[in-house]
């Protein structure tokens, strides 16, 4: 579903990435897993297209859209949830969920009813405004506004950071009745127990370069090495 040859990025003359490649299969969940400053958000932005110039190719489903802005890369199929989480704080759950546009080429967006189905804490909280959810319940809506659209790729980056551990259970349920679905997903996380719980292949991000891909039982394996890697 997505392939990334050679990618490149700058922030002034800093060089953050380095001829990166990485692939994504249809239903595929991969986490890019990095120290703090390895180049892991400034990948989602090349890909959504919010970063200047980044060098290298990118294709969706086959399509190079490398040199397409960020919407018409979103109404392909392309979702991102950034860390900031991306809503309208002072809208109502219900009213985030229904501005967004929807994707025009990609896939069949998910009916509010589904939504609500699969976020039953948003269905009781539709009348309430970004600013009174707790933050788990921002992430669910981050999460469920970008599923509202269509996507068929989700971008994520650290959807599980600071959030209680019941939060992070329900969010990996998520991502895997999506996974069940079709959807794809690239999740930059720091939780590689959580990782190995929801993803199929990993990435290690680090100084900008990938410097291993794994499986689940490579996490297993290699999960001091990679500890270290971290920093943890």
């Amino acid at each position: 579903m997505l392939e990334i040859k050679g990618m490149g990025a700058r922030y002034g003359e800093a060089e953050v990435l380095h001829d990166v490649d990485l692939t994504i299969g249809a239903g595929e969940v991969v986490t890019l897993v990095g120290r703090n400053g390895a180049g892991k958000t400034t990948l989602l932005r090349c890909l959504m297209g919010l970063h200047p110039r980044p060098t290298g190719t990118v294709h969706l489903d086959g399509r190079d859209i490398t040199r397409l802005p960020a919407h018409r890369r979103a109404r392909l199929g392309l979702g991102y949830v950034p860390d900031d989480r991306g809503m309208y704080a002072t809208l109502t759950v219900h009213e985030n969920l229904t501005l967004p546009a929807l994707t025009t080429d990609g896939p069949a967006p998910w009916p509010l009813e589904r939504i609500y189905d699969t976020f039953p804490v948003l269905a009781a909280r539709r009348r309430s405004p970004g600013t009174k959810l707790s933050g788990g319940e921002q992430q669910m809506l981050a999460l469920a506004r970008v599923l509202r659209t269509g996507a068929r790729l989700l971008l994520c980056d650290e959807p599980t950071e600071g959030l209680a551990p019941v939060i992070v259970q329900r969010i990996g349920e998520i991502l895997r009745e999506a996974k069940e679905h079709g959807v794809a997903v690239l999740l930059v996380e720091q939780n590689l127990r959580f990782a190995a719980t929801v993803a199929d292949r990993h990435y290690l991000l680090s100084q900008g370069r990938i410097a291993l891909e794994l499986d689940n039982a490579g996490v297993s394996s290699r999960e001091d090495e990679l500890l270290a890697h971290l920093g943890l």
